[in-house]
């Protein structure tokens, strides 16, 4: 068979985004924990938040030092982001935006709901030049959601957080958690991610750090099922995973298959969860193409991402406590250009096991977090991910969109 018009045909549209700078150089992202203090007890919670701020935080002056040493990084200024425990609870968090802003950042604001997540509030951070603010959404129903986030009312609240929000002229972003006990209900998520309206669903898999080591996560086969499920929602919703690097993959192997008219669940075999799901989508009116899906973004922890804690101390992540320095003593530009532990995770050659011998560690990489987690190796592969290096056949297909070395 001659393949060249389905190679032609692959270069036409690219499954991937990359970072417009090297990422050795600069992050994509930078997520500040400002704060470990919440008022909820949420099952996964990274942070295994508590009630009391921390006397040890960074304080007003160290924080905007810290993001001076962000807006350092140079144009275009990475994409920055205040996160928690719940920012709210820090009450200088108006005047941080608001000194972001004058850097040259575009924050975003990621609270818990919480009473302190108003309408007035959320008109507040707007005002001080807020641009979005994720809300978490980790169930269809408030016995799931509320479960989850460890206090009864929590999933109406969400609803009047994601509407003040948008009223306010924020974006909304909504994450969610995939672990065993709402896989059921994904179909339902997207269905009111859909309705009420969000700017980016964000699928989180589960890392087994903080709370969450409590929690069962999913196996590879369920997770890669997930992924081409999720795959199927972006021609209707705009979805990214967290921590799901082999959705990259999925995007390829898919995009593939499609400029060959192969039908996927026949080559990739797909799973009963795949399946269930889908069949759940379809029967809520979700599977229609209703818009280009978003291409997933080449970044991984310590390429082009990376995470300051309440504290100042700097990681490739923050589902991965590999300490790389500390803000205080010396600049972030620094610790991100020349930490060896940042340089040794950016290296793929590094990666081990199935990992390492994929074809596409390139442009996946696996979760280091998750490799981490589970066997104390960060190189290690990532225990969620199914595929079989080598196993997909279309070789060319990967050379002509220049995605495999």
């Amino acid at each position: 068979m001659n393949d060249e018009p389905a190679r032609v045909a692959v270069r036409a549209r690219r499954p991937l985004r990359q970072v417009r700078h090297d990422a050795a150089l600069a992050p994509f992202i930078v997520i500040w924990e400002a704060t470990r203090a919440c008022p909820l007890a949420c099952l996964h919670c990274r942070a295994e938040a508590r009630p009391q701020r921390h006397p040890a935080e960074l304080t007003t002056a160290e924080a905007r030092e810290m993001m001076s040493q962000v807006a350092a990084f140079g144009r275009p200024a990475p994409l920055f982001v205040i996160t928690g425990g719940d920012p709210f609870q820090r009450p200088d968090l108006f005047d941080l935006v608001r000194q972001a802003v004058r850097l040259g950042l575009a924050p975003a604001v990621s609270p818990s709901v919480t009473s302190a997540v108003t309408p007035a509030a959320l008109g507040r951070l707007h005002e001080a030049g807020a641009k979005a603010v994720s809300l978490s959404l980790d169930g269809a129903s408030a016995h799931t959601h509320d479960g989850f986030r460890g206090i009864d009312g929590v999933f109406r609240q969400t609803f009047h957080a994601w509407q003040a929000a948008k009223q306010a002229g924020l974006r909304v972003q909504i994450n969610t958690t995939v672990a065993k006990n709402n896989l059921d209900e994904l179909p339902q998520m997207a269905r009111l991610v859909r309705d009420h309206g969000a700017s980016l669903w964000s699928l989180f898999f589960l890392v087994p750090t903080g709370r969450a080591r409590r929690l069962e996560g999913l196996t590879a086969r369920e997770a890669e099922d997930v992924l081409h499920f999720a795959y199927d929602l972006g021609s209707a919703i705009p979805i990214k995973t967290t921590e799901a690097h082999h959705f990259r993959r999925v995007m390829i192997q898919r995009h593939v298959l499609e400029q060959r008219g192969i039908d996927h669940m026949r080559a990739l075999g797909m799973g009963r969860l795949y399946r269930s799901l889908r069949k759940q989508a379809v029967g809520a009116g979700l599977m229609r193409d209703t818009r280009v899906r978003r291409p997933p973004l080449d970044v991984n922890a310590a390429r082009g991402f990376v995470f300051v804690s309440h504290t100042g101390d700097v990681y490739p992540s923050g589902f991965l406590p590999l300490l790389a320095g500390n803000v205080r003593d010396h600049p972030l530009t620094d610790i991100y250009r020349t930490s060896s532990v940042f340089n040794w995770l950016r290296d793929p050659d590094r990666l081990g096991g199935r990992c390492g011998a994929c074809e596409f560690r390139t442009v996946c990489g696996g979760s280091r977090s998750r490799a981490y987690a589970l066997t104390g190796d960060p190189m290690a592969s990532d225990p969620w991910c199914a595929y079989t290096p080598g196993s997909f056949p279309y070789e060319s297909d990967l050379a002509a969109l220049g995605l495999i070395r």
